[in-house]
């Protein structure tokens, strides 16, 4: 005989399996468009490492006085902001390179407070309830402040009469039955960052699409539709999760949760120079395909005092390599290069000529050179677009025998 639960069950099942296609189809798309703005993103990065290169030397000519420096400042603050948007678009298709560190969060919350503070403005209330005392995580504490930042303009656009913003931090432990009900969270000892509004919440249609590249409930011209993509990219690359509760009319809590490291912080380096005052006199082969991030680069060098040979691909670097000549003290490569990539055009390059020292420079990765969100161990790397004074302090550092924190002195 059958059971009268059968039809019912079978109706369960055709509604599962339904949910997950719809899931699987949400997957594809964005992954879709994870890749072609993380192709795009790069491709632009050369051009603003060349615009906010020739920029800044104008800049450097120019007098405080001069009737063009009010013009020039304009197009370098242009570059600016577009470089900040390329950034937003690696951090959703979770091509950029990040600098993993051994963080304690509260600190991290801590130390951004007072900027909050001032984004969400006087009608927000912003109240911090920090655990005292919670697990470490690792991370690239840059990016989680970018996580901060983003979740909090965010409320304060659901607040507009004023409201409560609230950030709080604790140690978690994440079951198999609590992972279940949350699908792509993995089962694991966890930090969690709460941050939740008072506002005006959000339905159903629009939580289903809350982390797509370039939705947006705002008005046009009033938002790019790429903050909550940021916050969901640079998470899912730092090996975390976002999850988020949410009701129309009573506001919304967005849940982080960050894996817990037993590891230790490390001391600052030595090496981390806030200002260099010492000129070049090595020779620096610049390997870079594309012409106009090669001259500029080879033009902040040469005025410091290096000697650079150019090469315009990866197979013609190699071939000054195996010819001997000239001496070489630094390659300086790109890392997305056809035929022979960066890393493996290092490889050759050191097993050639062990003394040589490696800097890496790019505006992304691809998947294979991405091991859980960081370059391959042992490499030392700068990010396009690069200012000169971020180039010289890094190719110094390196030649100097250390090592300095990547920096990118961009608007926020």
């Amino acid at each position: 005989m059958q059971s009268s639960e059968g039809p019912a069950a079978g109706a369960v099942a055709a509604t599962e399996n339904a949910e997950q296609d719809a899931r699987l189809l949400q997957m594809s798309k964005m992954e879709a468009v994870g890749r072609l703005a993380g192709g795009v993103a790069h491709d632009f990065n050369n051009l603003l490492t060349a615009i906010l290169g020739y920029t800044n030397l104008v800049l450097e000519e120019l007098g405080a006085d001069h009737p063009s420096r009010a013009d020039v400042e304009q197009i370098h603050n242009a570059a600016q902001s577009a470089a900040t948007l390329t950034r937003q678009l690696l951090a959703f298709s979770r091509r950029q390179v990040l600098q993993p560190e051994i963080l304690e969060l509260n600190q991290v919350v801590g130390g951004i407070e007072s900027l909050l503070k001032r984004l969400v403005g006087d009608r927000v209330r912003l109240v911090t309830d920090l655990a005292p005392s919670v697990g470490r995580v690792n991370a690239d504490q840059e990016q989680l402040e970018q996580v901060l930042m983003n979740l909090a303009l965010n409320a304060r656009d659901a607040m507009e009469g004023g409201g409560q913003l609230s950030i709080a931090t604790r140690d978690v432990t994440v079951t198999p039955a609590i992972a279940r009900q949350n699908r792509g969270l993995i089962p694991g000892d966890y930090v969690l960052l709460e941050v939740a509004d008072t506002g005006v919440g959000m339905d159903a249609h629009v939580v289903a699409h809350l982390f797509e590249p370039f939705f947006t409930t705002k008005k046009r011209g009033q938002g790019t539709g790429l903050g909550l993509a940021t916050v969901y990219g640079i998470i899912k690359q730092s090996g975390g999760y976002v999850g988020v509760d949410t009701q129309v009319g009573k506001g919304t809590t967005f849940r982080i949760y960050l894996p817990h490291t037993h590891r230790v912080q490390q001391a600052p380096l030595d090496a981390h120079r806030e200002s260099r005052t010492e000129r070049g006199a090595e020779t620096i082969l610049l390997v870079e395909d594309q012409q106009e991030v090669r001259a500029i680069a080879k033009t902040m060098l040469s005025r410091d005092g290096y000697h650079v040979i150019e090469a315009d691909s990866g197979v013609a670097a190699l071939e000054l390599v195996k010819s001997q000549e000239p001496h070489i003290d630094l390659l300086l490569t790109d890392v997305i290069m056809p035929v022979l990539g960066g890393q493996e055009l290092a490889r050759q390059v050191r097993a050639l000529r062990p003394e040589v020292r490696v800097l890496f420079a790019s505006g992304y990765t691809d998947d294979v050179l991405v091991q859980q969100g960081v370059l391959q161990p042992g490499g030392e790397w700068i990010r396009k677009p690069f200012t000169k004074d971020a180039l010289l302090q890094k190719v110094r550092a390196i030649l100097d025998g250390g090592t300095v924190k990547d920096s990118l002195p961009l608007a926020p």
